[in-house]
């Protein structure tokens, strides 16, 4: 056991959010999110939520500052323009827990899918709210 560790991330997503380095992203996926099919490393988390998992991670991982959309989501398909209420729920998680907090990018769907598949890993989750889907890009950890 280590302290100061989320109870919810698995030795293997430890493993992940180590080896990645400045610039490479992570996507933590809804229970929708074609995952497996990504092509690169998938972590199963299928008891939790998105959002659980975005704060968990957070408190480990620190956003990207020298880019101006180190968080992007998955625009809604039949409204560009609208925000999902999980979507509100990230930003408040980045608000409140990132090191860097900053404004969530929205990306259009096959643009996202895209973004995903050039990721370093995904973290599959249970979340059943819709467009529970979010990249993010690794900073650099200052000491």
């Amino acid at each position: 056991m280590l302290r100061n560790i989320p109870n919810i991330l698995s030795p293997d997503i430890l493993w992940t959010l180590q080896a990645m380095g400045h610039g490479d992203t992570l996507v933590i996926g809804d229970a929708n999110f074609p995952a497996q099919s990504m092509g690169q490393r998938c972590h199963r988390l299928d008891g939790l939520t998105a959002t659980d998992v975005l704060e968990a991670v957070l408190t480990l991982f620190p956003l990207d500052s020298f880019v101006s959309d180190p968080a992007q989501v998955m625009q809604m398909v039949d409204d560009p323009e609208g925000t999902p209420p999980i979507v509100d729920e990230f930003q408040r998680i980045i608000d409140r827990v990132a090191d860097h907090p900053a404004k969530i990018a929205k990306v259009e769907r096959f643009a996202f899918y895209d973004l995903a598949r050039a990721g370093f890993a995904v973290v599959q989750t249970g979340e059943a709210r819709l467009y529970g889907n979010i990249i993010l890009k690794k900073g650099v950890v200052v000491t």
